[in-house]
């Protein structure tokens, strides 16, 4: 299903009944209304393998807006890019004064040094933000974050929003960090994530670990 080492560390949870029902529903919604990301892009995260993971940002769902989504949390190929992830770059520069090209939102060279960018939910539909939070979204991306808490090689947690935070709970191997605040939403990014330095306190973290760090 995903092509990667996921098919394996997953096997048993795709193979429950929710989840052939969360696909069979997922899969009704696409042909009755807009739905993001494309079809074909709902599990893009998952390209990344299991054992190559070293960060994981948690965010809440898929951005809502005509082609901005492609299955990569906050990463997005439309322009102007969203607002959450222009205070993503606005972090990134205060906290290690990278700046970025606010014309590119292509996420993609993180996740090929090892970032997951994970929504706790992987659809939505156009212009409703949360719309699918009750499609058991929920109970599959639990599981996906228990299999990598269950990791003994050292892993970031970066936990982006209320949806996200409430995933703390299942991070319980003292092996890995967890890095949390507000939403980087110009609703809430001023209450917690500006100033929060998630990108330098986790390349500090994986070079104390051996780990190579990640160039934001």
């Amino acid at each position: 299903m995903f092509h990667t080492d996921w098919d394996i560390v997953l096997k048993d949870e795709i193979n429950k009944d929710y989840f052939k029902t969360l696909l069979n529903t997922v899969s009704n919604l696409y042909e009755e209304k807009t739905i993001y990301p494309p079809k074909k892009d709902v599990f893009n995260a998952f390209r990344l393998n299991y054992k190559d993971v070293k960060v994981v940002i948690l965010g809440q769902d898929p951005y809502h807006g005509t082609g901005e989504a492609h299955g990569y949390a906050f990463s997005c190929l439309k322009t102007p890019i969203p607002p959450s992830l222009k205070n993503i770059y606005k972090e990134l520069y205060d906290d290690l004064g990278i700046e970025k090209n606010m014309l590119d939102g292509n996420l993609l060279p993180w996740v090929k040094q090892g970032v997951m960018l994970l929504n706790t939910g992987l659809t939505v539909e156009k212009d409703k933000p949360n719309s699918h939070k009750d499609l058991d979204w929920d109970i599959f991306t639990d599981e996906v974050i228990r299999k990598l808490n269950e990791r003994d090689k050292p892993l970031v947690f970066i936990l982006w929003g209320n949806n996200a935070r409430k995933k703390r709970d299942l991070i319980t191997n003292p092996n890995h960090l967890v890095i949390e605040s507000a939403h980087p939403s110009p609703f809430s990014a001023r209450n917690g994530f500006f100033g929060s330095k998630p990108f330098s306190k986790t390349n500090e973290f994986l070079i104390k670990n051996n780990i190579n760090p990640i160039n934001w």
